[in-house]
């Protein structure tokens, strides 16, 4: 795997610096706020904000500009970021910003350790699982990162004990000095391609979370592209490998026996002659059947759990602790989250809201979860440059009858076409955004049979017809309720 050009030191001390600051939301404002009276000059870039400094980044003069801050959502190949790595002038991300700007905690200790996720699936959920641990075990914890506060702002906090960190490969493209105390990387799969070029590509930025891992780089044993991953990080000395497992665990790996969540990496100290042989109990099944469903609880927020809790534990987090705070974590909303039940004849339709399923990888995980045949798929969106063979192929014993929306669905149709004609697929004509879901969840109903599933698990991006995958969640949930309204009311 080829890394990208390793990021400059600024030609100037960053007291002094000319910083240009690309992009003007959530991130970009935060990088601006921590910037305030700690360097020279400040130019704002974007498109969409009124208040930018400058709307097109190719007007940006580069040569008196010293750093440039990107937000995640600029592309390494937009003109102002190339421009600038053509020039020598060193590009960061948030996260670099916020590892070199980090203070101390209160009291007079260092910096607060990170602890940080990342991966194609399963970054949220871990994270939530991550923060309702450390937070049993008495941690002030910030949770930051891809999709809630911005990193730069729990950086700065001395009243913060410990960052939760959920990392993109977005944000990991331009961060490079970063030394997590222990990181974990939960699944590889095609995602992104039209930003990163390769798959390739997108697995290297994955990988840059390990690097110079302090104590765990924790790794995904069904998925040996994040073995590779830890095998070719830049670690600390005495830092760990420590996989996850569905099974029974290995040496140094956390594990599944019986219904039991089990740690044989953490569980004695790492000098003590007896360490390979005894296990620590974590939790059971049943400490997390909140999260799961009429099928149990899916293997995918097992695997989750698994993950969290080898952070924690890197962290020197008890295993009672671990399953405290395993037991009090909720969830989020889309993420296979039952929103609304109708009636039907015969029987009963349950509506399931996973938006938050935007690729492949994901929806293959959700449609994993029910019984063949039972599932009314809505599926599609803005698929990224992504393919869906293989998703169809393999979970179409799943899929009883699939409703496409979106306005990128060639791949997705020609999927069915090819792999599953014997599967009824109702195409959702994108015109009209505004009433795309009730469309679609009135399309899923009349396909449905009693005890059926109708599922959103879209595997795209939701940009194309909603401001993000939340939106259309909520609006699928919206439209389910009045399709279950209005069937009691029939009754």
């Amino acid at each position: 795997m080829t890394a990208a050009p390793e990021a400059v030191e600024p030609a100037v001390p960053l007291a002094s610096a000319h910083v240009v600051v690309a992009g003007l939301g959530v991130t970009g404002r935060a990088v601006v706020t921590a910037l305030a009276g700690r360097t020279a000059r400040v130019t704002t870039v974007d498109a969409a904000a009124p208040d930018a400094d400058v709307a097109d980044g190719r007007l940006v003069d580069l040569t008196d500009v010293d750093l440039v801050v990107t937000s995640p959502g600029w592309r390494p190949d937009h003109p102002l970021l190339a421009g600038a790595l053509a020039a020598g002038i060193p590009v960061w991300s948030e996260v670099e910003l916020a590892w070199r700007l980090r203070v101390d905690r209160a009291g007079g200790r260092g910096p607060a350790p990170w602890l940080g996720v990342t991966g194609t699936n399963g970054k949220t959920t871990t994270v939530g699982m991550l923060t309702s641990i450390l937070a049993a075990a008495g941690e002030r914890v910030a949770e930051v990162g891809n999709v809630g506060t911005p990193v730069v702002e729990a950086a700065l906090d001395p009243a913060v004990d410990v960052l939760a960190v959920e990392l993109s490969s977005f944000q990991l493209r331009f961060t490079r000095t970063t030394s997590l105390e222990a990181a974990a990387v939960l699944n590889v799969a095609p995602d992104h391609l039209d930003w990163h070029g390769s798959l390739e590509r997108y697995a290297v930025d994955k990988g840059r979370i390990f690097t110079h891992a302090q104590r765990a780089c924790v790794y995904n044993v069904a998925d040996p592209v994040t073995r590779r991953l830890v095998e070719d990080a830049d670690v600390v000395e005495g830092c760990r490998a420590v996989g996850f497992s569905l099974g029974a665990p290995g040496r140094a790996e956390l594990g599944v026996v019986d219904d039991l969540l089990v740690d044989r990496a953490f569980h004695t100290a790492a000098d003590d002659p007896s360490r390979h042989e005894g296990a620590d109990e974590l939790a059971t099944l049943g400490d997390l059947a909140h999260l799961g469903g009429d099928a149990g609880v899916p293997p995918h927020v097992v695997a989750n759990a698994l993950a969290a809790a080898a952070l924690a534990r890197a962290h020197g987090v008890s295993a009672d602790d671990v399953r405290a705070g395993l037991r009090a974590f909720t969830g989020g909303h889309h993420r296979i989250e039952t929103v609304a039940t109708a009636q039907v004849t015969g029987g009963t339709v349950r509506f399931v809201d996973d938006s938050k399923a935007t690729n492949g990888h994901a929806a293959s995980a959700s449609l994993a979860a029910f019984d063949a045949g039972t599932v009314v798929w809505v599926v599609g969106g803005l698929a990224k440059g992504a393919t869906f063979d293989d998703l169809v192929v393999r979970r179409a014993d799943r899929v009883r009858a699939a409703v496409v929306i979106g306005t990128d669905a060639t791949e997705i149709l020609g999927a069915f076409a090819r792999h599953a004609p014997q599967i009824p697929v109702v195409r959702i004509d994108p015109a009209d955004t505004g009433t795309v879901m009730t469309r679609a969840v009135e399309a899923a109903t009349a396909l449905a049979h009693p005890g059926d599933t109708v599922l959103l698990a879209p595997a795209s991006a939701s940009m194309d017809q909603f401001r993000s995958y939340a939106q259309r969640g909520d609006e699928f949930a919206a439209a389910a309720r009045a399709v279950a309204g209005r069937t009691m009311e029939d009754d």
